[in-house]
């Protein structure tokens, strides 16, 4: 039970570092077409996630094989009855990766501009979808469980006895995980990278770009953290009576309150302000797992079909493993992240872009290909 717990927190932490990373990403690809004008300036604010943006996405893949080794059950119910909503997600993730790496590849601004607005509108709507993802797992979803034998819902008061051949199933079907609670769920995500990816373009470039982005973070601040205390407040009342739930609710409270506070122009600081945004998202993050726990699915239907930390675990035996790996290997990781971080924290002016790249449109032939020479 104890190595249980333990993945649950670190599957906590996996996604804590993949929002802050990833929603900063979303957020410049949000912001795109307010903080840009002209070619010249979208590719510069491009280029302040050029270097991190595909090893960011890493740490959604760590947090999605991490859920799938350590609490495979959880992982079955989620991805069979979120299976619509998570493919959503997918494709818009693909389509992003393959608007960032077109962009450059022919030399015209028509180009570029196609593929950045790809870009805007995946960066939208990625957020959106795990937004409201996040707001179920608070809010608890329609699960039942079922025998496998009989195809029957089992009895509440005989969930205990009947696991060796039931399963828990998601049975309310997609448009059962949208309800008021979990829509706004997909605002405040959508907000707050909206406000991190703001703080983040002051923070990494110079010039226009900079002055429309600190322009933009002080309202998206302030936006962000009402949406995000009315849904927190909403949810800790209606959803979990988990008294643990406050403390990192209190943490992200004061924290959206400072990084609104540093990013207003009269007490402008861009890095205190980026850096209580990032610690704003992992007390939310932290929020949202204390008011799932002791579930890692939770029912709307009963709380007898909740789907729990015990039994949604695998063998002691593989999470024994499991932990030994990652000790070993999530320290390399880290360190070359800080790494590469530290290493492109230099901003990004305009001088600084090259809008040359990319073949020539008139090296183009119609009915071609590399294959066929």
């Amino acid at each position: 039970m104890t190595l249980s717990i333990l993945w649950f927190v670190l599957i906590a932490v996996l996604w804590t570092v993949y929002l802050i990373v990833e929603g900063f990403d979303f957020g410049v690809g949000m912001l795109l077409p307010f903080v840009a004008k002209g070619d010249r300036e979208r590719t510069q604010t491009v280029r302040t996630i050029g270097p991190h943006w595909d090893g960011n996405e890493v740490w959604l893949l760590t947090a999605g094989g991490a859920t799938f080794a350590a609490f495979p059950e959880w992982y079955a119910t989620m991805f069979s009855g979120m299976y619509l909503a998570l493919f959503l997600v997918l494709v818009c993730l693909i389509v992003r990766v393959v608007a960032l790496e077109w962009r450059s590849k022919i030399a015209t601004e028509q180009w570029r501009r196609t593929w950045d607005w790809i870009h805007v509108a995946s960066a939208w709507l990625v957020p959106l979808l795990l937004g409201v993802a996040f707001a179920n797992f608070v809010q608890g979803m329609m699960i039942e469980v079922v025998d496998q034998r009989s195809g029957m819902v089992v009895d509440p008061t005989a969930v205990a006895s009947s696991l060796a051949t039931a399963t828990h199933q998601l049975t309310g079907g997609f448009f059962s995980l949208l309800t008021p609670y979990t829509v706004l769920g997909g605002a405040v995500l959508v907000s707050v990278c909206l406000a991190h990816g703001s703080q983040f373009l002051a923070l990494k470039t110079e010039g226009e770009v900079r002055e429309r982005a600190n322009a933009i973070a002080a309202p998206a601040t302030i936006g962000a953290t009402a949406l995000a205390v009315v849904w927190m407040m909403w949810g800790q009342f209606a959803f979990t009576t988990n008294v643990l739930g406050w403390f990192p609710l209190v943490v992200a409270a004061l924290a959206v309150i400072v990084s609104t506070v540093l990013s207003q122009q009269t007490l402008r600081h861009e890095g205190r302000s980026f850096a209580a945004s990032c610690v704003a998202i992992a007390a939310t993050v932290a929020w949202v797992f204390a008011a799932m726990a002791p579930a890692v699915q939770k029912s709307s239907i009963n709380p007898a079909y909740s789907l729990t930390i015990d039994q949604a675990s695998s063998t002691h035996a593989t999470l024994t493993v499991m932990t030994v790996v990652a000790a070993c290997l999530v320290p390399v990781v880290a360190a070359y992240v800080a790494w590469s971080y530290w290493v492109f924290r230099s901003r990004v002016g305009p001088g600084d872009v090259d809008t040359r790249t990319g073949l020539p449109l008139g090296r183009i032939r119609l009915g071609e290909n590399f294959l066929a020479g």
